[in-house]
């Protein structure tokens, strides 16, 4: 038996490492990741911060990310009950390249657009 470290690559089809990627590159995993950076946030918090997302695809998104163990979910023994869902030490590795990410998307939405423009404004292909 082998004690080798494995080598995973994304780009193989039978790699798990690609399930992770496809989660993470998400967009609501991202804007969820990048809404708990400043620290733990109830779901009625996520929700208000991650505008357009439903309750449905907020809480399975957040099931998601606690069995891959980027985030952790505290259950308050209190009246009203109160979750509180934070960044796990794994979690907030990805704060800075998903930051990243929605720096970029602000920076560039206008030359993304007027590429879909000039996109849309060419002939059509036969």
């Amino acid at each position: 038996m082998s004690n080798a470290t494995p080598v995973w690559n994304v780009m193989l089809a039978s790699c798990p490492s690609r399930t992770s990627l496809a989660k993470i590159a998400n967009k609501w995993t991202a804007m969820i990741v990048i809404s708990l950076s400043d620290g733990p946030a109830r779901f009625g918090t996520i929700r208000q911060t991650v505008e357009g997302i439903s309750g449905k695809v907020l809480a399975g998104t957040l099931r998601d990310l606690e069995r891959d163990g980027v985030l952790t979910r505290t259950a308050y023994d209190e009246m009203p009950p109160r979750v509180e869902y934070e960044l796990t030490a794994l979690g907030r590795t990805l704060r800075e390249p998903l930051t990243a990410l929605g720096l970029w998307a602000e920076q560039h939405i206008e030359e993304v657009l007027d590429a879909r423009d000039a996109f849309d404004r060419r002939p059509a292909s036969v």
